[in-house]
């Protein structure tokens, strides 16, 4: 694609980079046959290229954002299913990151969007304050008749019927392995998971010291940054990030970590971007560092003696998260796992659609993530499985809310298989 960007404007290293991105397209239109909302919508500025056409004419003219440039900007689930389908390599997510956060510079959302988007910025990432609002919103769900915004309904339906406990195992510690000690990993804790759904990082520590890890929740890491940064405020996001970064590097300088495991795929995508995201400022250095470490969890265990388990008679119908698939490209890893442990797994029609979560976006875009929700439903349906399997807790949560069918994060099935706790979503799903 020609840019007709000016030195000036090339001088900014966003735009910069956007430009190299836009270059490397080339009309093809393939990414359109693998976009969910092009899909859903049928909109040409609903795809991967027209938005990117959209996003080229805001940048080079240095325009402000329309209210359809915006809409069709914020449909997008970044889901990167673009890019993995992309022939020319184009690197969308940096482009539609960098177009959110020109849109949040220059452009003034109506009162209600700047209202809904400032508190989701400012309770989902603080564990404490969502359990707050998890309890508000199970109080006021019977009243979800009278909201007038689809967006603040499905905000009170997305409290769980159950709130867990908060678990101390989130509490900045040192888990020591069992056996020899073969590495020495930080957990990332996350932020909404520790609200949402406390068995994810009890299993994983289990599962990884069971393994011969030593396993260190660092003192001062928090959230990724992910929410934030996909809604454009950088400042924000970056605080976040820079948290995490000198909580892990004073690991790294201390003890040293052979990993950092991520057990949430969409944190997972936007930690291992950390040198991007820093890539010219004084941190460059420490974020690459932490970039270049950071693992998915199933990334982990396959360097792992995973012991190899015999047939559990148990159907997992596996949910690969665009997070996973698309953004870190590991596919293979969390099935062959499951597999080794001894699960029969079976894949949906379609696995390389999104299921509609995708951060906030189901708060946010509500009527397009349900359409994406029950197609993803169906699909998972169609395979009868006994238990539905994910790595990231918006699509855990996501599906949940639309099967009866369990659904559980994979290493809580890892580790029920390796000798822990049965899967309190389980209980009365039993083993041949």
């Amino acid at each position: 694609m020609q840019t007709t960007f000016t030195e000036e404007q090339l001088r900014d290293a966003g735009t910069a980079r956007a430009n190299e991105i836009l270059r490397a397209c080339v009309h093809c239109g393939f990414c359109t046959a693998t976009c969910p909302t092009y899909q859903v919508l049928g909109d040409e500025l609903d795809s991967p290229r027209g938005r990117i056409y959209l996003i080229k004419d805001m940048l080079e003219n240095e325009r402000v954002p329309d209210a359809t440039t915006v809409q069709h900007i914020d449909r997008c689930l970044s889901c990167l299913s673009c890019m993995t389908t992309c022939p020319s390599g184009v690197h969308y997510m940096h482009l539609v990151d960098h177009a959110r956060a020109y849109i949040e510079e220059h452009y003034e959302r109506p009162f209600m969007d700047r209202a809904l988007r400032w508190m989701l910025a400012r309770i989902l990432p603080h564990p404490m304050r969502f359990r707050v609002a998890l309890l508000a919103a199970k109080v006021g769900r019977p009243f979800k008749g009278l909201m007038p915004d689809a967006r603040l309904r499905a905000m009170l339906e997305m409290a769980p019927k159950r709130i867990p406990p908060v678990s101390r195992n989130d509490d900045a510690q040192v888990f020591a392995a069992q056996g020899p000690r073969l590495k020495r990993v930080a957990l990332m804790t996350g932020c909404a998971q520790k609200a949402l759904n406390t068995d994810i990082n009890d299993a994983t520590i289990r599962l990884l010291t069971r393994l011969g890890c030593e396993v260190v929740v660092a003192r001062g890491a928090g959230c990724c940054g992910a929410l934030t940064h996909h809604m454009g405020q950088v400042d924000q996001s970056h605080a976040s990030a820079e948290a995490n970064i000198r909580a892990w590097t004073a690991e790294i300088d201390g003890e040293g970590l052979d990993a950092i495991v991520i057990n949430t795929s969409g944190c997972g995508t936007t930690v291992k971007d950390y040198g991007h995201m820093f890539r010219s400022g004084p941190l460059a250095m420490r974020a690459a560092q932490v970039s270049a470490i950071a693992k998915d969890v199933t990334e982990v265990l396959c360097d792992l003696a995973l012991p190899e388990g015999a047939a559990l008679g148990l159907r997992v119908g596996y949910h690969a998260a665009c997070s996973l698939q698309h953004g870190q490209k590991i596919k293979a890893a969390p099935k062959d796992l499951l597999k080794r442990a001894g699960f029969e797994v079976v894949e949906p029609a379609d696995p390389h659609l999104c299921c509609g979560s995708a951060g906030t976006y189901n708060l946010m875009q509500p009527e397009i993530s349900g359409q994406l929700k029950a197609r993803k439903v169906k699909t998972l349906e169609a395979k009868a499985p006994d238990v539905i399997a994910a790595g990231n807790i918006g699509c855990m949560m996501q599906i949940g809310s639309g099967t009866d069918v369990p659904v559980v994060h994979t290493v809580e099935l890892l580790d029920w298989a390796t000798g822990g706790p049965m899967p309190s979503a389980l209980e009365g799903v039993g083993r041949a």
